[in-house]
């Protein structure tokens, strides 16, 4: 009995601490959503503080689709979303596997910067990529934004660890078939490494859904914004309009949110096995 009263006490001592967290990680949300209908005196009330408000106001909505082109905002932010796990995913296996499964000269060297490049940030590449993308006549365009997403060091860091625990034996079995570099990359090893893939696509999703700096330094029009870049230019230079604020940043995680319901299981998958074992 004292065996299963301690197991219990246990589990309703977990089970309320991961409530207490889930609930500390969704409130920013329910606020947002419940500032969203509120007035701006409403929103910055302390005294009486203002949980729930006193009427539904639905303008602060449409007066945001009226100010903002969100059917177009929509579109930038996917085509960049979607442009960078492609060829993030795609470059970044390419070299994960050149770098894992095959020896040439000099290639511990180039791995090394790779490295490197993810230990300085990322603000040191803004000024060198601008001109890049500058010089080449592309600034605001979808070109502009999935320009720092050609490559990925991360990803490139993430899938090599996948190819390395692949065991050699079955390149070996593919060479003795005729098998070309092509073919057993392809064919055997990208299969292979299907969940380090998945992972990839989502970690990249993820920070191309919130990048904000690079997107509101290249693409200054407003047609050629992201949903990121557009709600920090909704903020004023001496005042903020909160309801107006949190009602665009609902209009603009919903999408993002809709795809992980729909793709939930993917998610987890992709991240539980991210740094595990195939």
């Amino acid at each position: 009995m004292n065996s299963t009263r301690k197991k219990l006490y246990k589990s309703i001592a977990i089970h309320t601490f991961l409530i207490i967290g889930a609930f500390i990680m969704v409130f920013p949300f329910i606020w947002m959503v419940l500032t969203a209908f509120k007035t701006v005196t409403e929103s910055t009330s302390m005294n009486p503080f203002v949980f729930f408000p006193s009427e539904w106001r639905w303008e602060n909505f449409a007066t945001v689709l009226e100010q903002n082109n969100f059917i177009r905002l929509y579109y930038n932010t996917l085509a960049m979303m979607f442009w960078r796990v492609v060829c993030g995913v795609m470059f970044s296996a390419m070299a994960a596997f050149a770098f894992a499964r095959l020896t040439f000269p000099g290639r511990d060297f180039f791995f090394g910067l790779v490295l490197f490049q993810m230990m300085v940030p990322v603000q040191i590449f803004i000024i060198p990529q601008y001109l890049m993308v500058d010089a080449l006549g592309m600034r605001n365009t979808i070109f502009a934004l999935v320009f720092p997403g050609l490559v990925s060091a991360f990803g490139t860091f993430l899938l090599r660890q996948f190819f390395m625990q692949l065991p050699k034996e079955l390149e070996e079995a593919a060479i003795l078939d005729g098998a070309n570099i092509g073919q057993i990359f392809l064919h055997i090893m990208l299969p292979l490494v299907r969940s380090g893939l998945i992972a990839l696509g989502i970690f990249t999703a993820l920070f191309a859904f919130k990048d904000l700096m690079w997107p509101l330094i290249i693409n200054s029009e407003p047609n050629s914004a992201v949903l990121a870049s557009a709600l920090a230019r909704i903020q004023g230079a001496y005042s903020i309009h909160y309801p107006q604020l949190m009602a665009a940043a609902v209009l603009a995680i919903w999408p993002m949110l809709a795809v992980y319901l729909v793709f939930q299981r993917k998610f987890i998958e992709g991240i539980s096995t991210s740094g595990g074992k195939l």
